[in-house]
């Protein structure tokens, strides 16, 4: 009897192999929020990545709807190159956001962004950033605002926990 080896490799077994990768990487758009996070996602932003792509602002023209599909809001992120690209035609082409913010910062950026993936689909994630001397009620307050619009909440320790996550998610 043929080893399980020898049986695989056989013409009649090599017909049911999968001839492409079981995974392909991700189209990743990660933004930070405010200013505390634009530094962290700098940095991790030179590192070499698949399909990611790196915001470090939002600005928009418009009042926000209470539902993003009825806002006629034109809103633009800045890559960390400077260049502005439009926010829908952004989240559009990504198969998922990651919004990063520090934990007390500013994260109104989340709603704007938040309702907009779900117009369209897209999974966000959002990662708080934390140290040794953030407060409890600074993480809070920023858990509250971003809540909403995640699909998963992290709080993170940290660039090389940022970096394992992004990875972890095949950017």
């Amino acid at each position: 009897m043929p080893s399980e080896t020898n049986r695989v490799t056989t013409a009649t077994e090599s017909r049911f192999r999968i001839d492409y990768p079981n995974s392909r990487p991700r189209s990743v758009k990660v933004v930070a929020l405010d200013q505390g996070s634009r530094p962290l996602v700098d940095e991790i932003a030179k590192l070499p990545w698949t399909r990611a792509a790196f915001f470090t602002s939002l600005s928009f023209d418009g009042a926000p709807a209470p539902r993003a599909e009825s806002a006629s809001v034109q809103a633009w992120l800045r890559d960390i190159a400077g260049q502005t690209t439009d926010l829908i035609e952004e989240i559009d082409s990504a198969d998922l956001v990651v919004m990063v913010c520090r934990a007390g910062g500013d994260a109104q950026a989340a709603l704007l962004i938040g309702e907009a993936c779900a117009v369209h689909n897209k999974t966000t994630i959002g990662l708080v950033l934390q140290d040794q001397h953030t407060t409890d009620e600074e993480t809070s307050k920023t858990l509250r605002n971003m809540r909403p619009f995640a699909s998963m909440l992290v709080i993170a320790n940290g660039q090389e926990y940022v970096e394992s996550m992004l990875t972890a998610l095949r950017a």
